[in-house]
């Protein structure tokens, strides 16, 4: 699991929509959620940012780990 402070949710959905295995988002109750192209899904990550003043804060479990490694790419380049 990791954790991530999203300051652009465009791009970093269009590399979770790039993953070919399930990226779940973890919430606080432990329940989880794929958002990979789920764009219902994502709509409520897209509401948490801009409620946020476009700041989310998310933990992710990611089972692939070629998915693993595209988001921590995006992610460090991003930073």
């Amino acid at each position: 699991m990791m954790k991530l402070k999203i300051l652009n949710m465009k791009e970093f959905l269009k590399v979770v929509d790039t993953c070919t295995g399930a990226v779940n988002v973890v919430y606080s109750d432990g329940r989880k959620v794929n958002i990979n192209k789920d764009y219902e899904a994502q709509g409520h990550l897209w509401d948490t940012y801009l409620d946020n003043k476009k700041c989310a804060k998310i933990s992710l479990d990611i089972a692939n780990p070629k998915d693993y490694f595209s988001i921590v790419s995006y992610y460090a380049g991003d930073c």
